[in-house]
Protein backbone atom coordinates (compact mmCIF):
# COMPACT_ATOMS: atom_id res chain seq x y z
CA UNK A 1 0.00 0.00 0.00
CA UNK A 2 1.08 4.14 -0.18
CA UNK A 3 0.08 7.04 1.77
CA UNK A 4 -0.66 10.07 -0.27
CA UNK A 5 -0.67 12.88 1.62
CA UNK A 6 -2.41 16.11 0.03
CA UNK A 7 -0.72 19.59 1.26
CA UNK A 8 -2.43 23.30 2.08
CA UNK A 9 -6.21 21.96 2.23
CA UNK A 10 -7.07 24.27 4.55
CA UNK A 11 -7.20 28.20 4.43
CA UNK A 12 -6.23 28.70 7.97
CA UNK A 13 -3.26 26.02 7.97
CA UNK A 14 -2.17 27.83 4.75
CA UNK A 15 -1.68 31.21 6.63
CA UNK A 16 -1.07 30.00 9.44
CA UNK A 17 2.36 29.05 8.01
CA UNK A 18 3.04 31.63 5.59
CA UNK A 19 2.23 29.57 2.46
CA UNK A 20 0.52 30.88 -0.69
CA UNK A 21 -2.43 29.06 -1.39
CA UNK A 22 -2.19 26.37 -4.33
CA UNK A 23 -3.90 26.36 -7.84
CA UNK A 24 -4.01 22.49 -7.50
CA UNK A 25 -3.53 20.22 -4.27
CA UNK A 26 -0.68 19.62 -3.00
CA UNK A 27 0.42 16.13 -3.12
CA UNK A 28 3.56 13.96 -1.35
CA UNK A 29 3.90 10.52 -0.56
CA UNK A 30 4.97 8.18 2.32
CA UNK A 31 6.36 5.08 2.65
CA UNK A 32 4.29 2.14 4.43
CA UNK A 33 7.73 2.16 6.75
CA UNK A 34 6.82 5.51 8.10
CA UNK A 35 3.47 4.49 9.60
CA UNK A 36 3.86 3.99 13.74
CA UNK A 37 2.83 0.49 14.46
CA UNK A 38 -0.03 0.54 17.02
CA UNK A 39 0.52 0.60 21.17
CA UNK A 40 4.00 1.91 20.10
CA UNK A 41 5.18 5.78 20.96
CA UNK A 42 6.12 8.36 18.78
CA UNK A 43 9.95 8.79 19.08
CA UNK A 44 11.34 12.27 18.27
CA UNK A 45 13.89 11.75 15.70
CA UNK A 46 17.53 12.97 16.58
CA UNK A 47 17.42 14.98 13.48
CA UNK A 48 15.47 17.25 14.13
CA UNK A 49 14.68 19.75 17.02
CA UNK A 50 11.00 20.77 15.87
CA UNK A 51 8.70 18.07 14.91
CA UNK A 52 5.57 19.08 14.75
CA UNK A 53 2.09 17.23 14.72
CA UNK A 54 -0.64 17.65 11.75
CA UNK A 55 -3.96 15.85 12.57
CA UNK A 56 -5.93 14.91 9.29
CA UNK A 57 -8.51 12.69 8.10
CA UNK A 58 -7.64 9.76 6.35
CA UNK A 59 -9.48 8.28 3.64
CA UNK A 60 -9.08 3.99 2.78
CA UNK A 61 -9.22 2.95 -0.93
CA UNK A 62 -11.64 -0.48 -1.45
CA UNK A 63 -10.97 -1.01 -5.35
CA UNK A 64 -7.86 -0.60 -7.62
CA UNK A 65 -8.51 2.70 -9.58
CA UNK A 66 -6.91 4.72 -12.65
CA UNK A 67 -8.94 8.52 -13.95
CA UNK A 68 -11.94 8.33 -11.69
CA UNK A 69 -14.23 10.77 -12.52
CA UNK A 70 -15.74 12.44 -9.48
CA UNK A 71 -19.09 11.37 -9.54
CA UNK A 72 -17.92 8.36 -9.16
CA UNK A 73 -15.08 8.60 -6.72
CA UNK A 74 -18.01 7.76 -3.50
CA UNK A 75 -17.34 3.79 -4.62
CA UNK A 76 -13.33 3.86 -4.16
CA UNK A 77 -13.80 4.13 -0.39
CA UNK A 78 -16.35 3.29 2.50
CA UNK A 79 -14.06 3.93 5.43
CA UNK A 80 -13.30 7.05 6.92
CA UNK A 81 -10.36 7.69 9.47
CA UNK A 82 -8.17 9.95 11.80
CA UNK A 83 -4.16 10.00 11.66
CA UNK A 84 -1.43 12.23 12.32
CA UNK A 85 1.18 13.52 9.54
CA UNK A 86 4.59 14.28 11.86
CA UNK A 87 6.58 16.88 10.08
CA UNK A 88 10.36 17.61 10.85
CA UNK A 89 9.49 21.50 10.75
CA UNK A 90 13.07 22.37 10.22
CA UNK A 91 14.58 20.20 8.35
CA UNK A 92 10.67 21.16 6.02
CA UNK A 93 12.04 24.41 6.08
CA UNK A 94 15.32 23.99 5.31
CA UNK A 95 15.00 21.19 2.33
CA UNK A 96 12.37 24.00 1.17
CA UNK A 97 14.99 26.24 1.09
CA UNK A 98 17.02 24.91 -1.12
CA UNK A 99 14.49 23.42 -3.18
CA UNK A 100 14.83 20.23 -2.33
CA UNK A 101 11.99 17.38 -1.90
CA UNK A 102 10.33 17.14 1.89
CA UNK A 103 10.62 13.53 2.23
CA UNK A 104 13.53 13.49 4.79
CA UNK A 105 10.72 16.15 6.65
CA UNK A 106 7.76 13.95 6.14
CA UNK A 107 8.46 10.15 5.52
CA UNK A 108 10.64 9.06 8.11
CA UNK A 109 10.03 6.07 10.00
CA UNK A 110 7.27 6.78 12.56
CA UNK A 111 5.87 9.56 10.45
CA UNK A 112 2.30 8.47 9.85
CA UNK A 113 0.00 7.70 12.23
CA UNK A 114 -3.00 5.81 11.53
CA UNK A 115 -6.33 5.31 13.65
CA UNK A 116 -8.76 3.56 13.73
CA UNK A 117 -11.69 3.69 10.78
CA UNK A 118 -15.01 4.02 10.89
CA UNK A 119 -17.57 3.05 8.38
CA UNK A 120 -18.16 6.17 5.59
CA UNK A 121 -22.49 5.41 6.53
CA UNK A 122 -21.89 6.45 10.14
CA UNK A 123 -21.95 10.16 8.65
CA UNK A 124 -24.52 11.87 7.02
CA UNK A 125 -21.99 13.59 4.88
CA UNK A 126 -17.97 13.22 4.48
CA UNK A 127 -17.97 17.20 3.03
CA UNK A 128 -19.04 17.63 7.02
CA UNK A 129 -17.43 15.79 9.76
CA UNK A 130 -15.56 17.56 12.88
CA UNK A 131 -12.55 15.88 14.11
CA UNK A 132 -9.69 17.39 16.47
CA UNK A 133 -6.85 16.67 18.56
CA UNK A 134 -6.05 16.67 21.93
CA UNK A 135 -2.82 17.10 23.48
CA UNK A 136 -2.56 17.17 26.84
CA UNK A 137 -5.85 16.97 28.05
CA UNK A 138 -6.21 20.36 25.73
CA UNK A 139 -8.13 20.02 22.12
CA UNK A 140 -5.33 22.04 20.17
CA UNK A 141 -6.64 21.36 16.74
CA UNK A 142 -10.45 21.13 15.69
CA UNK A 143 -12.17 21.51 12.26
CA UNK A 144 -14.44 20.07 9.81
CA UNK A 145 -13.91 18.75 6.34
CA UNK A 146 -16.64 21.45 5.26
CA UNK A 147 -13.82 23.85 4.86
CA UNK A 148 -11.64 21.64 2.90
CA UNK A 149 -10.56 23.20 -0.59
CA UNK A 150 -10.66 20.18 -2.12
CA UNK A 151 -13.53 17.78 -0.25
CA UNK A 152 -13.03 14.13 -0.67
CA UNK A 153 -14.18 12.69 -4.04
CA UNK A 154 -12.31 15.94 -5.73
CA UNK A 155 -9.43 14.72 -4.15
CA UNK A 156 -9.86 11.35 -5.13
CA UNK A 157 -10.48 12.79 -8.80
CA UNK A 158 -7.16 14.69 -8.92
CA UNK A 159 -4.88 12.11 -7.29
CA UNK A 160 -6.02 9.49 -9.50
CA UNK A 161 -5.06 11.14 -12.66
CA UNK A 162 -0.89 10.88 -11.80
CA UNK A 163 -1.35 7.76 -9.00
CA UNK A 164 -3.22 4.32 -10.02
CA UNK A 165 -5.09 3.76 -6.35
CA UNK A 166 -4.97 0.38 -5.30
CA UNK A 167 -6.92 -1.44 -2.10
CA UNK A 168 -5.41 -0.35 0.86
CA UNK A 169 -4.25 3.21 -0.03
CA UNK A 170 -4.29 5.50 2.27
CA UNK A 171 -5.19 9.19 1.50
CA UNK A 172 -4.11 11.65 4.14
CA UNK A 173 -6.16 14.63 3.31
CA UNK A 174 -4.67 17.55 4.74
CA UNK A 175 -4.28 19.22 8.31
CA UNK A 176 -6.10 22.71 9.62
CA UNK A 177 -4.14 25.41 11.63
CA UNK A 178 -2.89 24.62 15.17
CA UNK A 179 -0.01 22.49 13.93
CA UNK A 180 2.68 22.68 16.78
CA UNK A 181 5.89 21.21 18.01
CA UNK A 182 5.29 17.77 19.92
CA UNK A 183 7.87 17.23 22.79
CA UNK A 184 8.87 14.22 24.92
CA UNK A 185 5.84 12.82 27.55
CA UNK A 186 3.38 14.58 25.64
CA UNK A 187 -0.20 12.46 25.29
CA UNK A 188 -1.70 12.96 22.04
CA UNK A 189 -5.84 12.09 21.50
CA UNK A 190 -7.56 11.95 18.07
CA UNK A 191 -11.27 12.58 17.84
CA UNK A 192 -13.71 12.02 14.95
CA UNK A 193 -16.75 14.00 16.23
CA UNK A 194 -16.41 12.27 19.75
CA UNK A 195 -15.10 8.96 18.83
CA UNK A 196 -11.51 8.40 19.82
CA UNK A 197 -9.87 7.14 17.59
CA UNK A 198 -6.13 7.10 17.82
CA UNK A 199 -3.97 7.44 21.34
CA UNK A 200 -0.45 8.14 21.31
CA UNK A 201 2.41 9.07 23.57
CA UNK A 202 5.71 10.87 22.39
CA UNK A 203 9.04 9.90 23.52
Amino acid sequence: MKIICVGRNYTDHIEELKNEKPEDPVLFLKPDTSILLKKQPFFIPDFSQNVHHEVEILVKIKKIGKHIDRKFAHKYYDEIGLGIDFTARDLQASLKEKGLPWEKAKAFDGAAVIGTFLPKDTFKSVDDINFSLEKNGEIIQKTSTKLMLWKIDELIEYISKYFTLKIGDVIFTGTPAGVAKVDPDDKLKGYIEDKEVFSIKVK
